[in-house]
């Protein structure tokens, strides 16, 4: 399953950061922001909780980068 997400972010740097730590979450299996167009898209792996492995995504997110923003 593949899903796309708004984002905001500030710089290009921070968003390679966050691509890289949603890539490491459990659960997905590839994902690519976009720092020009604000969006996040994900695959997930299958039978993948969506929803549980988005939030801890977000946590990711947050270690690296903590004002950052995904649109849940």
């Amino acid at each position: 399953m593949k899903k796309t997400y708004g984002v905001e972010v500030d710089c290009a740097n921070c968003a390679a950061k966050m691509e890289e730590a949603v890539k490491a979450t459990k659960g997905v299996k590839d994902a690519s922001l976009s720092f020009m167009t604000l969006k996040l898209k994900v695959e997930f792996d299958e039978g993948a909780d969506v929803d549980a492995v988005m939030k801890e995504a977000y946590k990711n997110c947050k270690k690296v980068e903590d004002d950052c923003e995904i649109f849940l």
